[in-house]
């Protein structure tokens, strides 16, 4: 979850770092990429923020996601993407 310690954390670390909009229940810390701290978001709860917040189906989820988030790169500090390993 994003809080406002979070947030300056991730400003401090890079202020220029972006935010995925909407998707604050998804947010898991900072990554690096490149030595530039960015937002990281865990891919599956983004997927659930869309199935709950929107009433979309799993499938319309994924498929919204990756189009408009997942896809698009809005330049260097574009936030991070986890997907978790499945459990066994």
């Amino acid at each position: 979850m994003l809080t406002s310690e979070e947030r300056d954390r991730l400003a401090d670390a890079n202020p220029d770092a972006l935010l995925a909009d909407g998707f604050e229940e998804a947010y898991i810390g900072v990554c690096l990429r490149f030595n530039t701290a960015l937002a990281a978001y865990d891919y599956d709860k983004c997927i659930d923020v869309l199935m709950k917040r929107d009433g979309m189906s799993y499938e319309e989820a994924v498929e919204f996601f990756e189009f408009n988030t997942a896809g698009a790169y809005v330049g260097p500090s574009t936030p991070g993407l986890l997907s978790r390993p499945l459990s066994p």
